[in-house]
């Protein structure tokens, strides 16, 4: 091979090595952000800039990616510690911490350790705000609990361009005594529920059988009254009819009289009752003087009457 044909392909090559190089070069200097990442850049050492989702440039062997930071919500597991109430009980005590990035270069740069430092924060704030509170209001107001632990470690951990989004307290595990005796209180608390029920079951109960006995009284009561007046009406009724009947009878008996066979009917009845009183007053006195006419209807009429007279004299005697 001459010279020349040496030559050339000595300079095809450093070409193609050069082309090669710019390639790596410019491939090197061409970033892609993925979405919810943030890249911090340095350059000689120094930030630089962040990098935010989306094609970047970045100038080749002087510009360096350091750290690599997650926009994303992130959950971390804060690990079981121990914890003191206000009434001096020992809690043990888990939960769930859940923040995000919200300044990748505080984040960077204001703390070695981002995860590690906000779950210290995280352990450190529960402890304490589980010794501003009772027992029983661990239980009760653990939403409470919560909110004042976010907001504590919110507070604290601004300078390393963290936010946490809430705080879950997992499990609140007392000593084997308090359990114990919670157990204890809350059966008696049961009990006493039971009883508080069937006194009240009894109570209504009570009330109802006297409320049944009154509404029975004054059903009966109304039912006298009903029968009463039903039978007042009644023989008021009994009594007009026997008045109409006892009247009917003696406008018949008047009308009968006012005839001529009338007044011998009641002559004939007159001289009948004559002679039941003469048997009466013969049954009670031992001597009777009759007149000689006494065969006459008419004087057995006026004999018939003087006897009624004088026996009703004898009576009003």
């Amino acid at each position: 091979m001459d010279p020349v044909s040496q030559i050339f392909n000595l300079l095809f090559n450093i070409e193609v090595a050069l082309l090669i190089f710019v390639i790596i070069v410019l491939k090197s200097g061409i970033k892609f952000v993925p979405q919810n990442k943030a890249w911090v850049v340095e350059r000689f050492g120094k930030y630089q800039s962040t990098k935010e989702a989306g094609l970047n440039f970045i100038v080749p062997f002087i510009d360096r990616i350091s750290a690599d930071r997650s926009l994303k919500e992130q959950a971390v597991d804060v690990p079981s510690q121990s914890a003191i109430t206000k009434d001096n009980i020992s809690l043990i005590v888990d939960g769930v911490l859940y923040f995000r990035v919200l300044d990748p270069y505080k984040a960077t740069y204001g703390v070695d350790d981002y995860i590690f430092a906000v779950t210290q924060l995280a352990q450190t704030t529960m402890r304490s705000e589980l010794g501003k509170m009772e027992l029983d209001k661990t239980f009760e107001e653990r939403d409470l609990l919560n909110t004042n632990i976010v907001s504590a470690i919110n507070s604290a951990s601004d300078p390393w361009g963290i936010q946490v989004l809430r705080y879950e307290i997992k499990d609140i595990v007392p000593p084997q005594s308090v359990m114990e005796a919670m157990e204890a209180q809350m059966k008696a608390e049961r009990v006493k529920r039971a009883q508080i029920l069937e006194s009240e079951g009894d109570r209504q109960s009570a009330i109802n059988v006297a409320e049944g006995k009154k509404q029975a009284q004054v059903l009966a009561a109304e039912a006298d009254k009903t029968e009463q007046i039903l039978t007042a009406e009644g023989e008021a009724q009994a009594i007009i009819a026997v008045a109409d009947a006892q009247a009917a009878a003696l406008r018949k008996v008047g009308e009968a009289a006012d005839t001529e066979q009338g007044q011998k009917a009641i002559q004939l009845d007159l001289a009948t009752k004559a002679i039941a009183a003469k048997e009466a007053i013969a049954k009670e006195s031992s001597v009777v003087l009759l007149p000689e006419n006494g065969t006459d209807a008419s004087s057995l009429v006026a004999q018939g009457m003087s006897i009624i007279n004088s026996l009703n004299s004898k009576q009003k005697g």
